[in-house]
C-alpha cells in the first residue's frame, strides 16, 4: 500500500531531539524521505541510523547551526547539490533564552530572532517556490501557547517570536492553501522534551500538573495530521485549547495578572 510520503522529501530542523525528532520519526512512518538538520552532527547521525532501520527511508544529514545569518541558505544550496526536492518543511529549531531582557547581551537575543524568526523566515521563503511550481506542498511553523496568550517575565522574547510564527503561518495558510500548499502553525504547550533541561527550568515545571503536558510524538502526529487537511493553526490538546479560550474571553487585566503570577513559578529570572 502506497504511503503518503512515498517519493516525496522532508525537511526537518531541529531534528536531533524533542519535537523536531518526532516530527522526523512521524514522517518517516508516513513513507517520507528525510533531511534531518540541526547542530549536533552526532546525534543526526544516530537518528538517521535509526530511522533508515525501522522505516527503510532515505535520510540525509545536514549539520547547521542556525543562529549563523548565511546557515539557511547553505542549508538549501547543499539540498539542492544533492539533488533533492523538498516537499514538505518543519521548521521547529528553537530553544529559550531565561532571566529578564536587559540581563541578557544583545548578542544573546540577536541569535536568539535569527533561530527563532529569521531561519524559518528564510527556508521558508527558499523552499516555497519549488512547491508551488510542482503543486503540492506542507509547511509546519513550530508555534506555541505562549504565541497565543499574555507573556509572563522571563523568556522575554519566546511569546513574541511564537506569535510571530502563527500569523506568519496565517498568512502563509491564505496565500497558498488554494494552490495545493498547506501552512500550519503548530502550538503545543509544555510538552516532554530537552527544552526545559537546557533552560535549566526542570524542577520548576515538574510543579506543573500532569494534565497539562503532552508528549512530543503525539504533538507531531497531530500537526501532520493538521497540515494534511489545511488547517491553518492547531493548539494541540484540549486543556491548552480551553486555557487559550479562557485568556480571549476574560478580562485581560485579570488575565495578565494571573498569567504573571503563575508564570514566576516555572521561569528562571536571573
Amino acid at each position: 500500500m502506497r504511503r503518503e510520503g512515498t517519493g516525496r522529501s522532508a525537511l526537518v530542523t531541529g531534528a536531533s531531539a524533542g519535537i523536531g525528532r518526532a516530527f522526523a520519526d512521524e514522517l518517516a512512518a508516513r513513507g517520507f524521505d528525510l533531511i534531518l538538520v540541526a547542530r549536533r552532527r552526532e546525534r543526526l547521525e544516530a537518528a538517521a541510523n535509526e530511522i533508515r532501520e525501522r522505516e527503510h527511508v532515505h535520510v540525509d544529514v545536514l549539520p547547521a547551526d542556525l543562529s549563523v545569518p548565511g546557515a539557511p541558505a547553505a542549508v538549501v544550496d547543499e539540498v539542492r547539490a544533492r539533488g533533492l526536492a523538498v516537499q514538505v518543511l518543519v521548521n521547529s529549531a528553537g530553544y529559550g533564552v531565561t532571566g529578564t531582557y536587559e540581563r541578557r547581551d544583545w548578542s544573546v537575543h540577536r541569535d536568539f530572532l535569527q533561530v527563532m524568526v529569521t531561519a524559518p523566515c528564510e527556508l521558508t521563503h527558499l523552499l516555497l517556490p519549488g512547491m508551488l511550481e510542482r503543486g503540492w506542498g506542507r509547511i509546519i511553523q513550530i508555534g506555541s501557547v505562549a504565541g497565543q496568550m499574555p507573556a509572563p517575565a522571563g523568556h522575554t522574547l519566546y511569546g513574541a517570536s511564537k506569535a510571530f510564527m502563527v500569523r506568519f503561518a496565517e498568512a502563509l495558510h491564505a496565500e497558498h492553501n488554494g494552490d495545493g500548499v498547506h501552512t500550519t502553525a503548530v502550538c503545543p504547550g509544555f510538552t516532554y522534551s530537552e527544552f526545559h533541561d537546557v533552560t535549566g527550568t526542570r524542577a520548576q515545571v515538574s510543579r506543573m500538573p500532569g494534565w497539562m503536558w503532552m508528549d512530543a510524538p503525539t504533538v507531531a502526529r497531530q500537526g501532520l495530521d493538521a497540515v494534511s487537511r489545511g488547517q491553518a493553526v492547531l493548539i494541540n490538546g484540549r486543556a491548552n485549547r480551553a486555557l487559550v479560550w479562557l485568556t480571549r474571553v476574560l478580562p485581560q487585566g485579570l488575565v495578565r495578572r494571573a498569567v504573571s503570577r503563575s508564570g514566576r513559578r516555572y521561569r528562571r529570572m536571573d
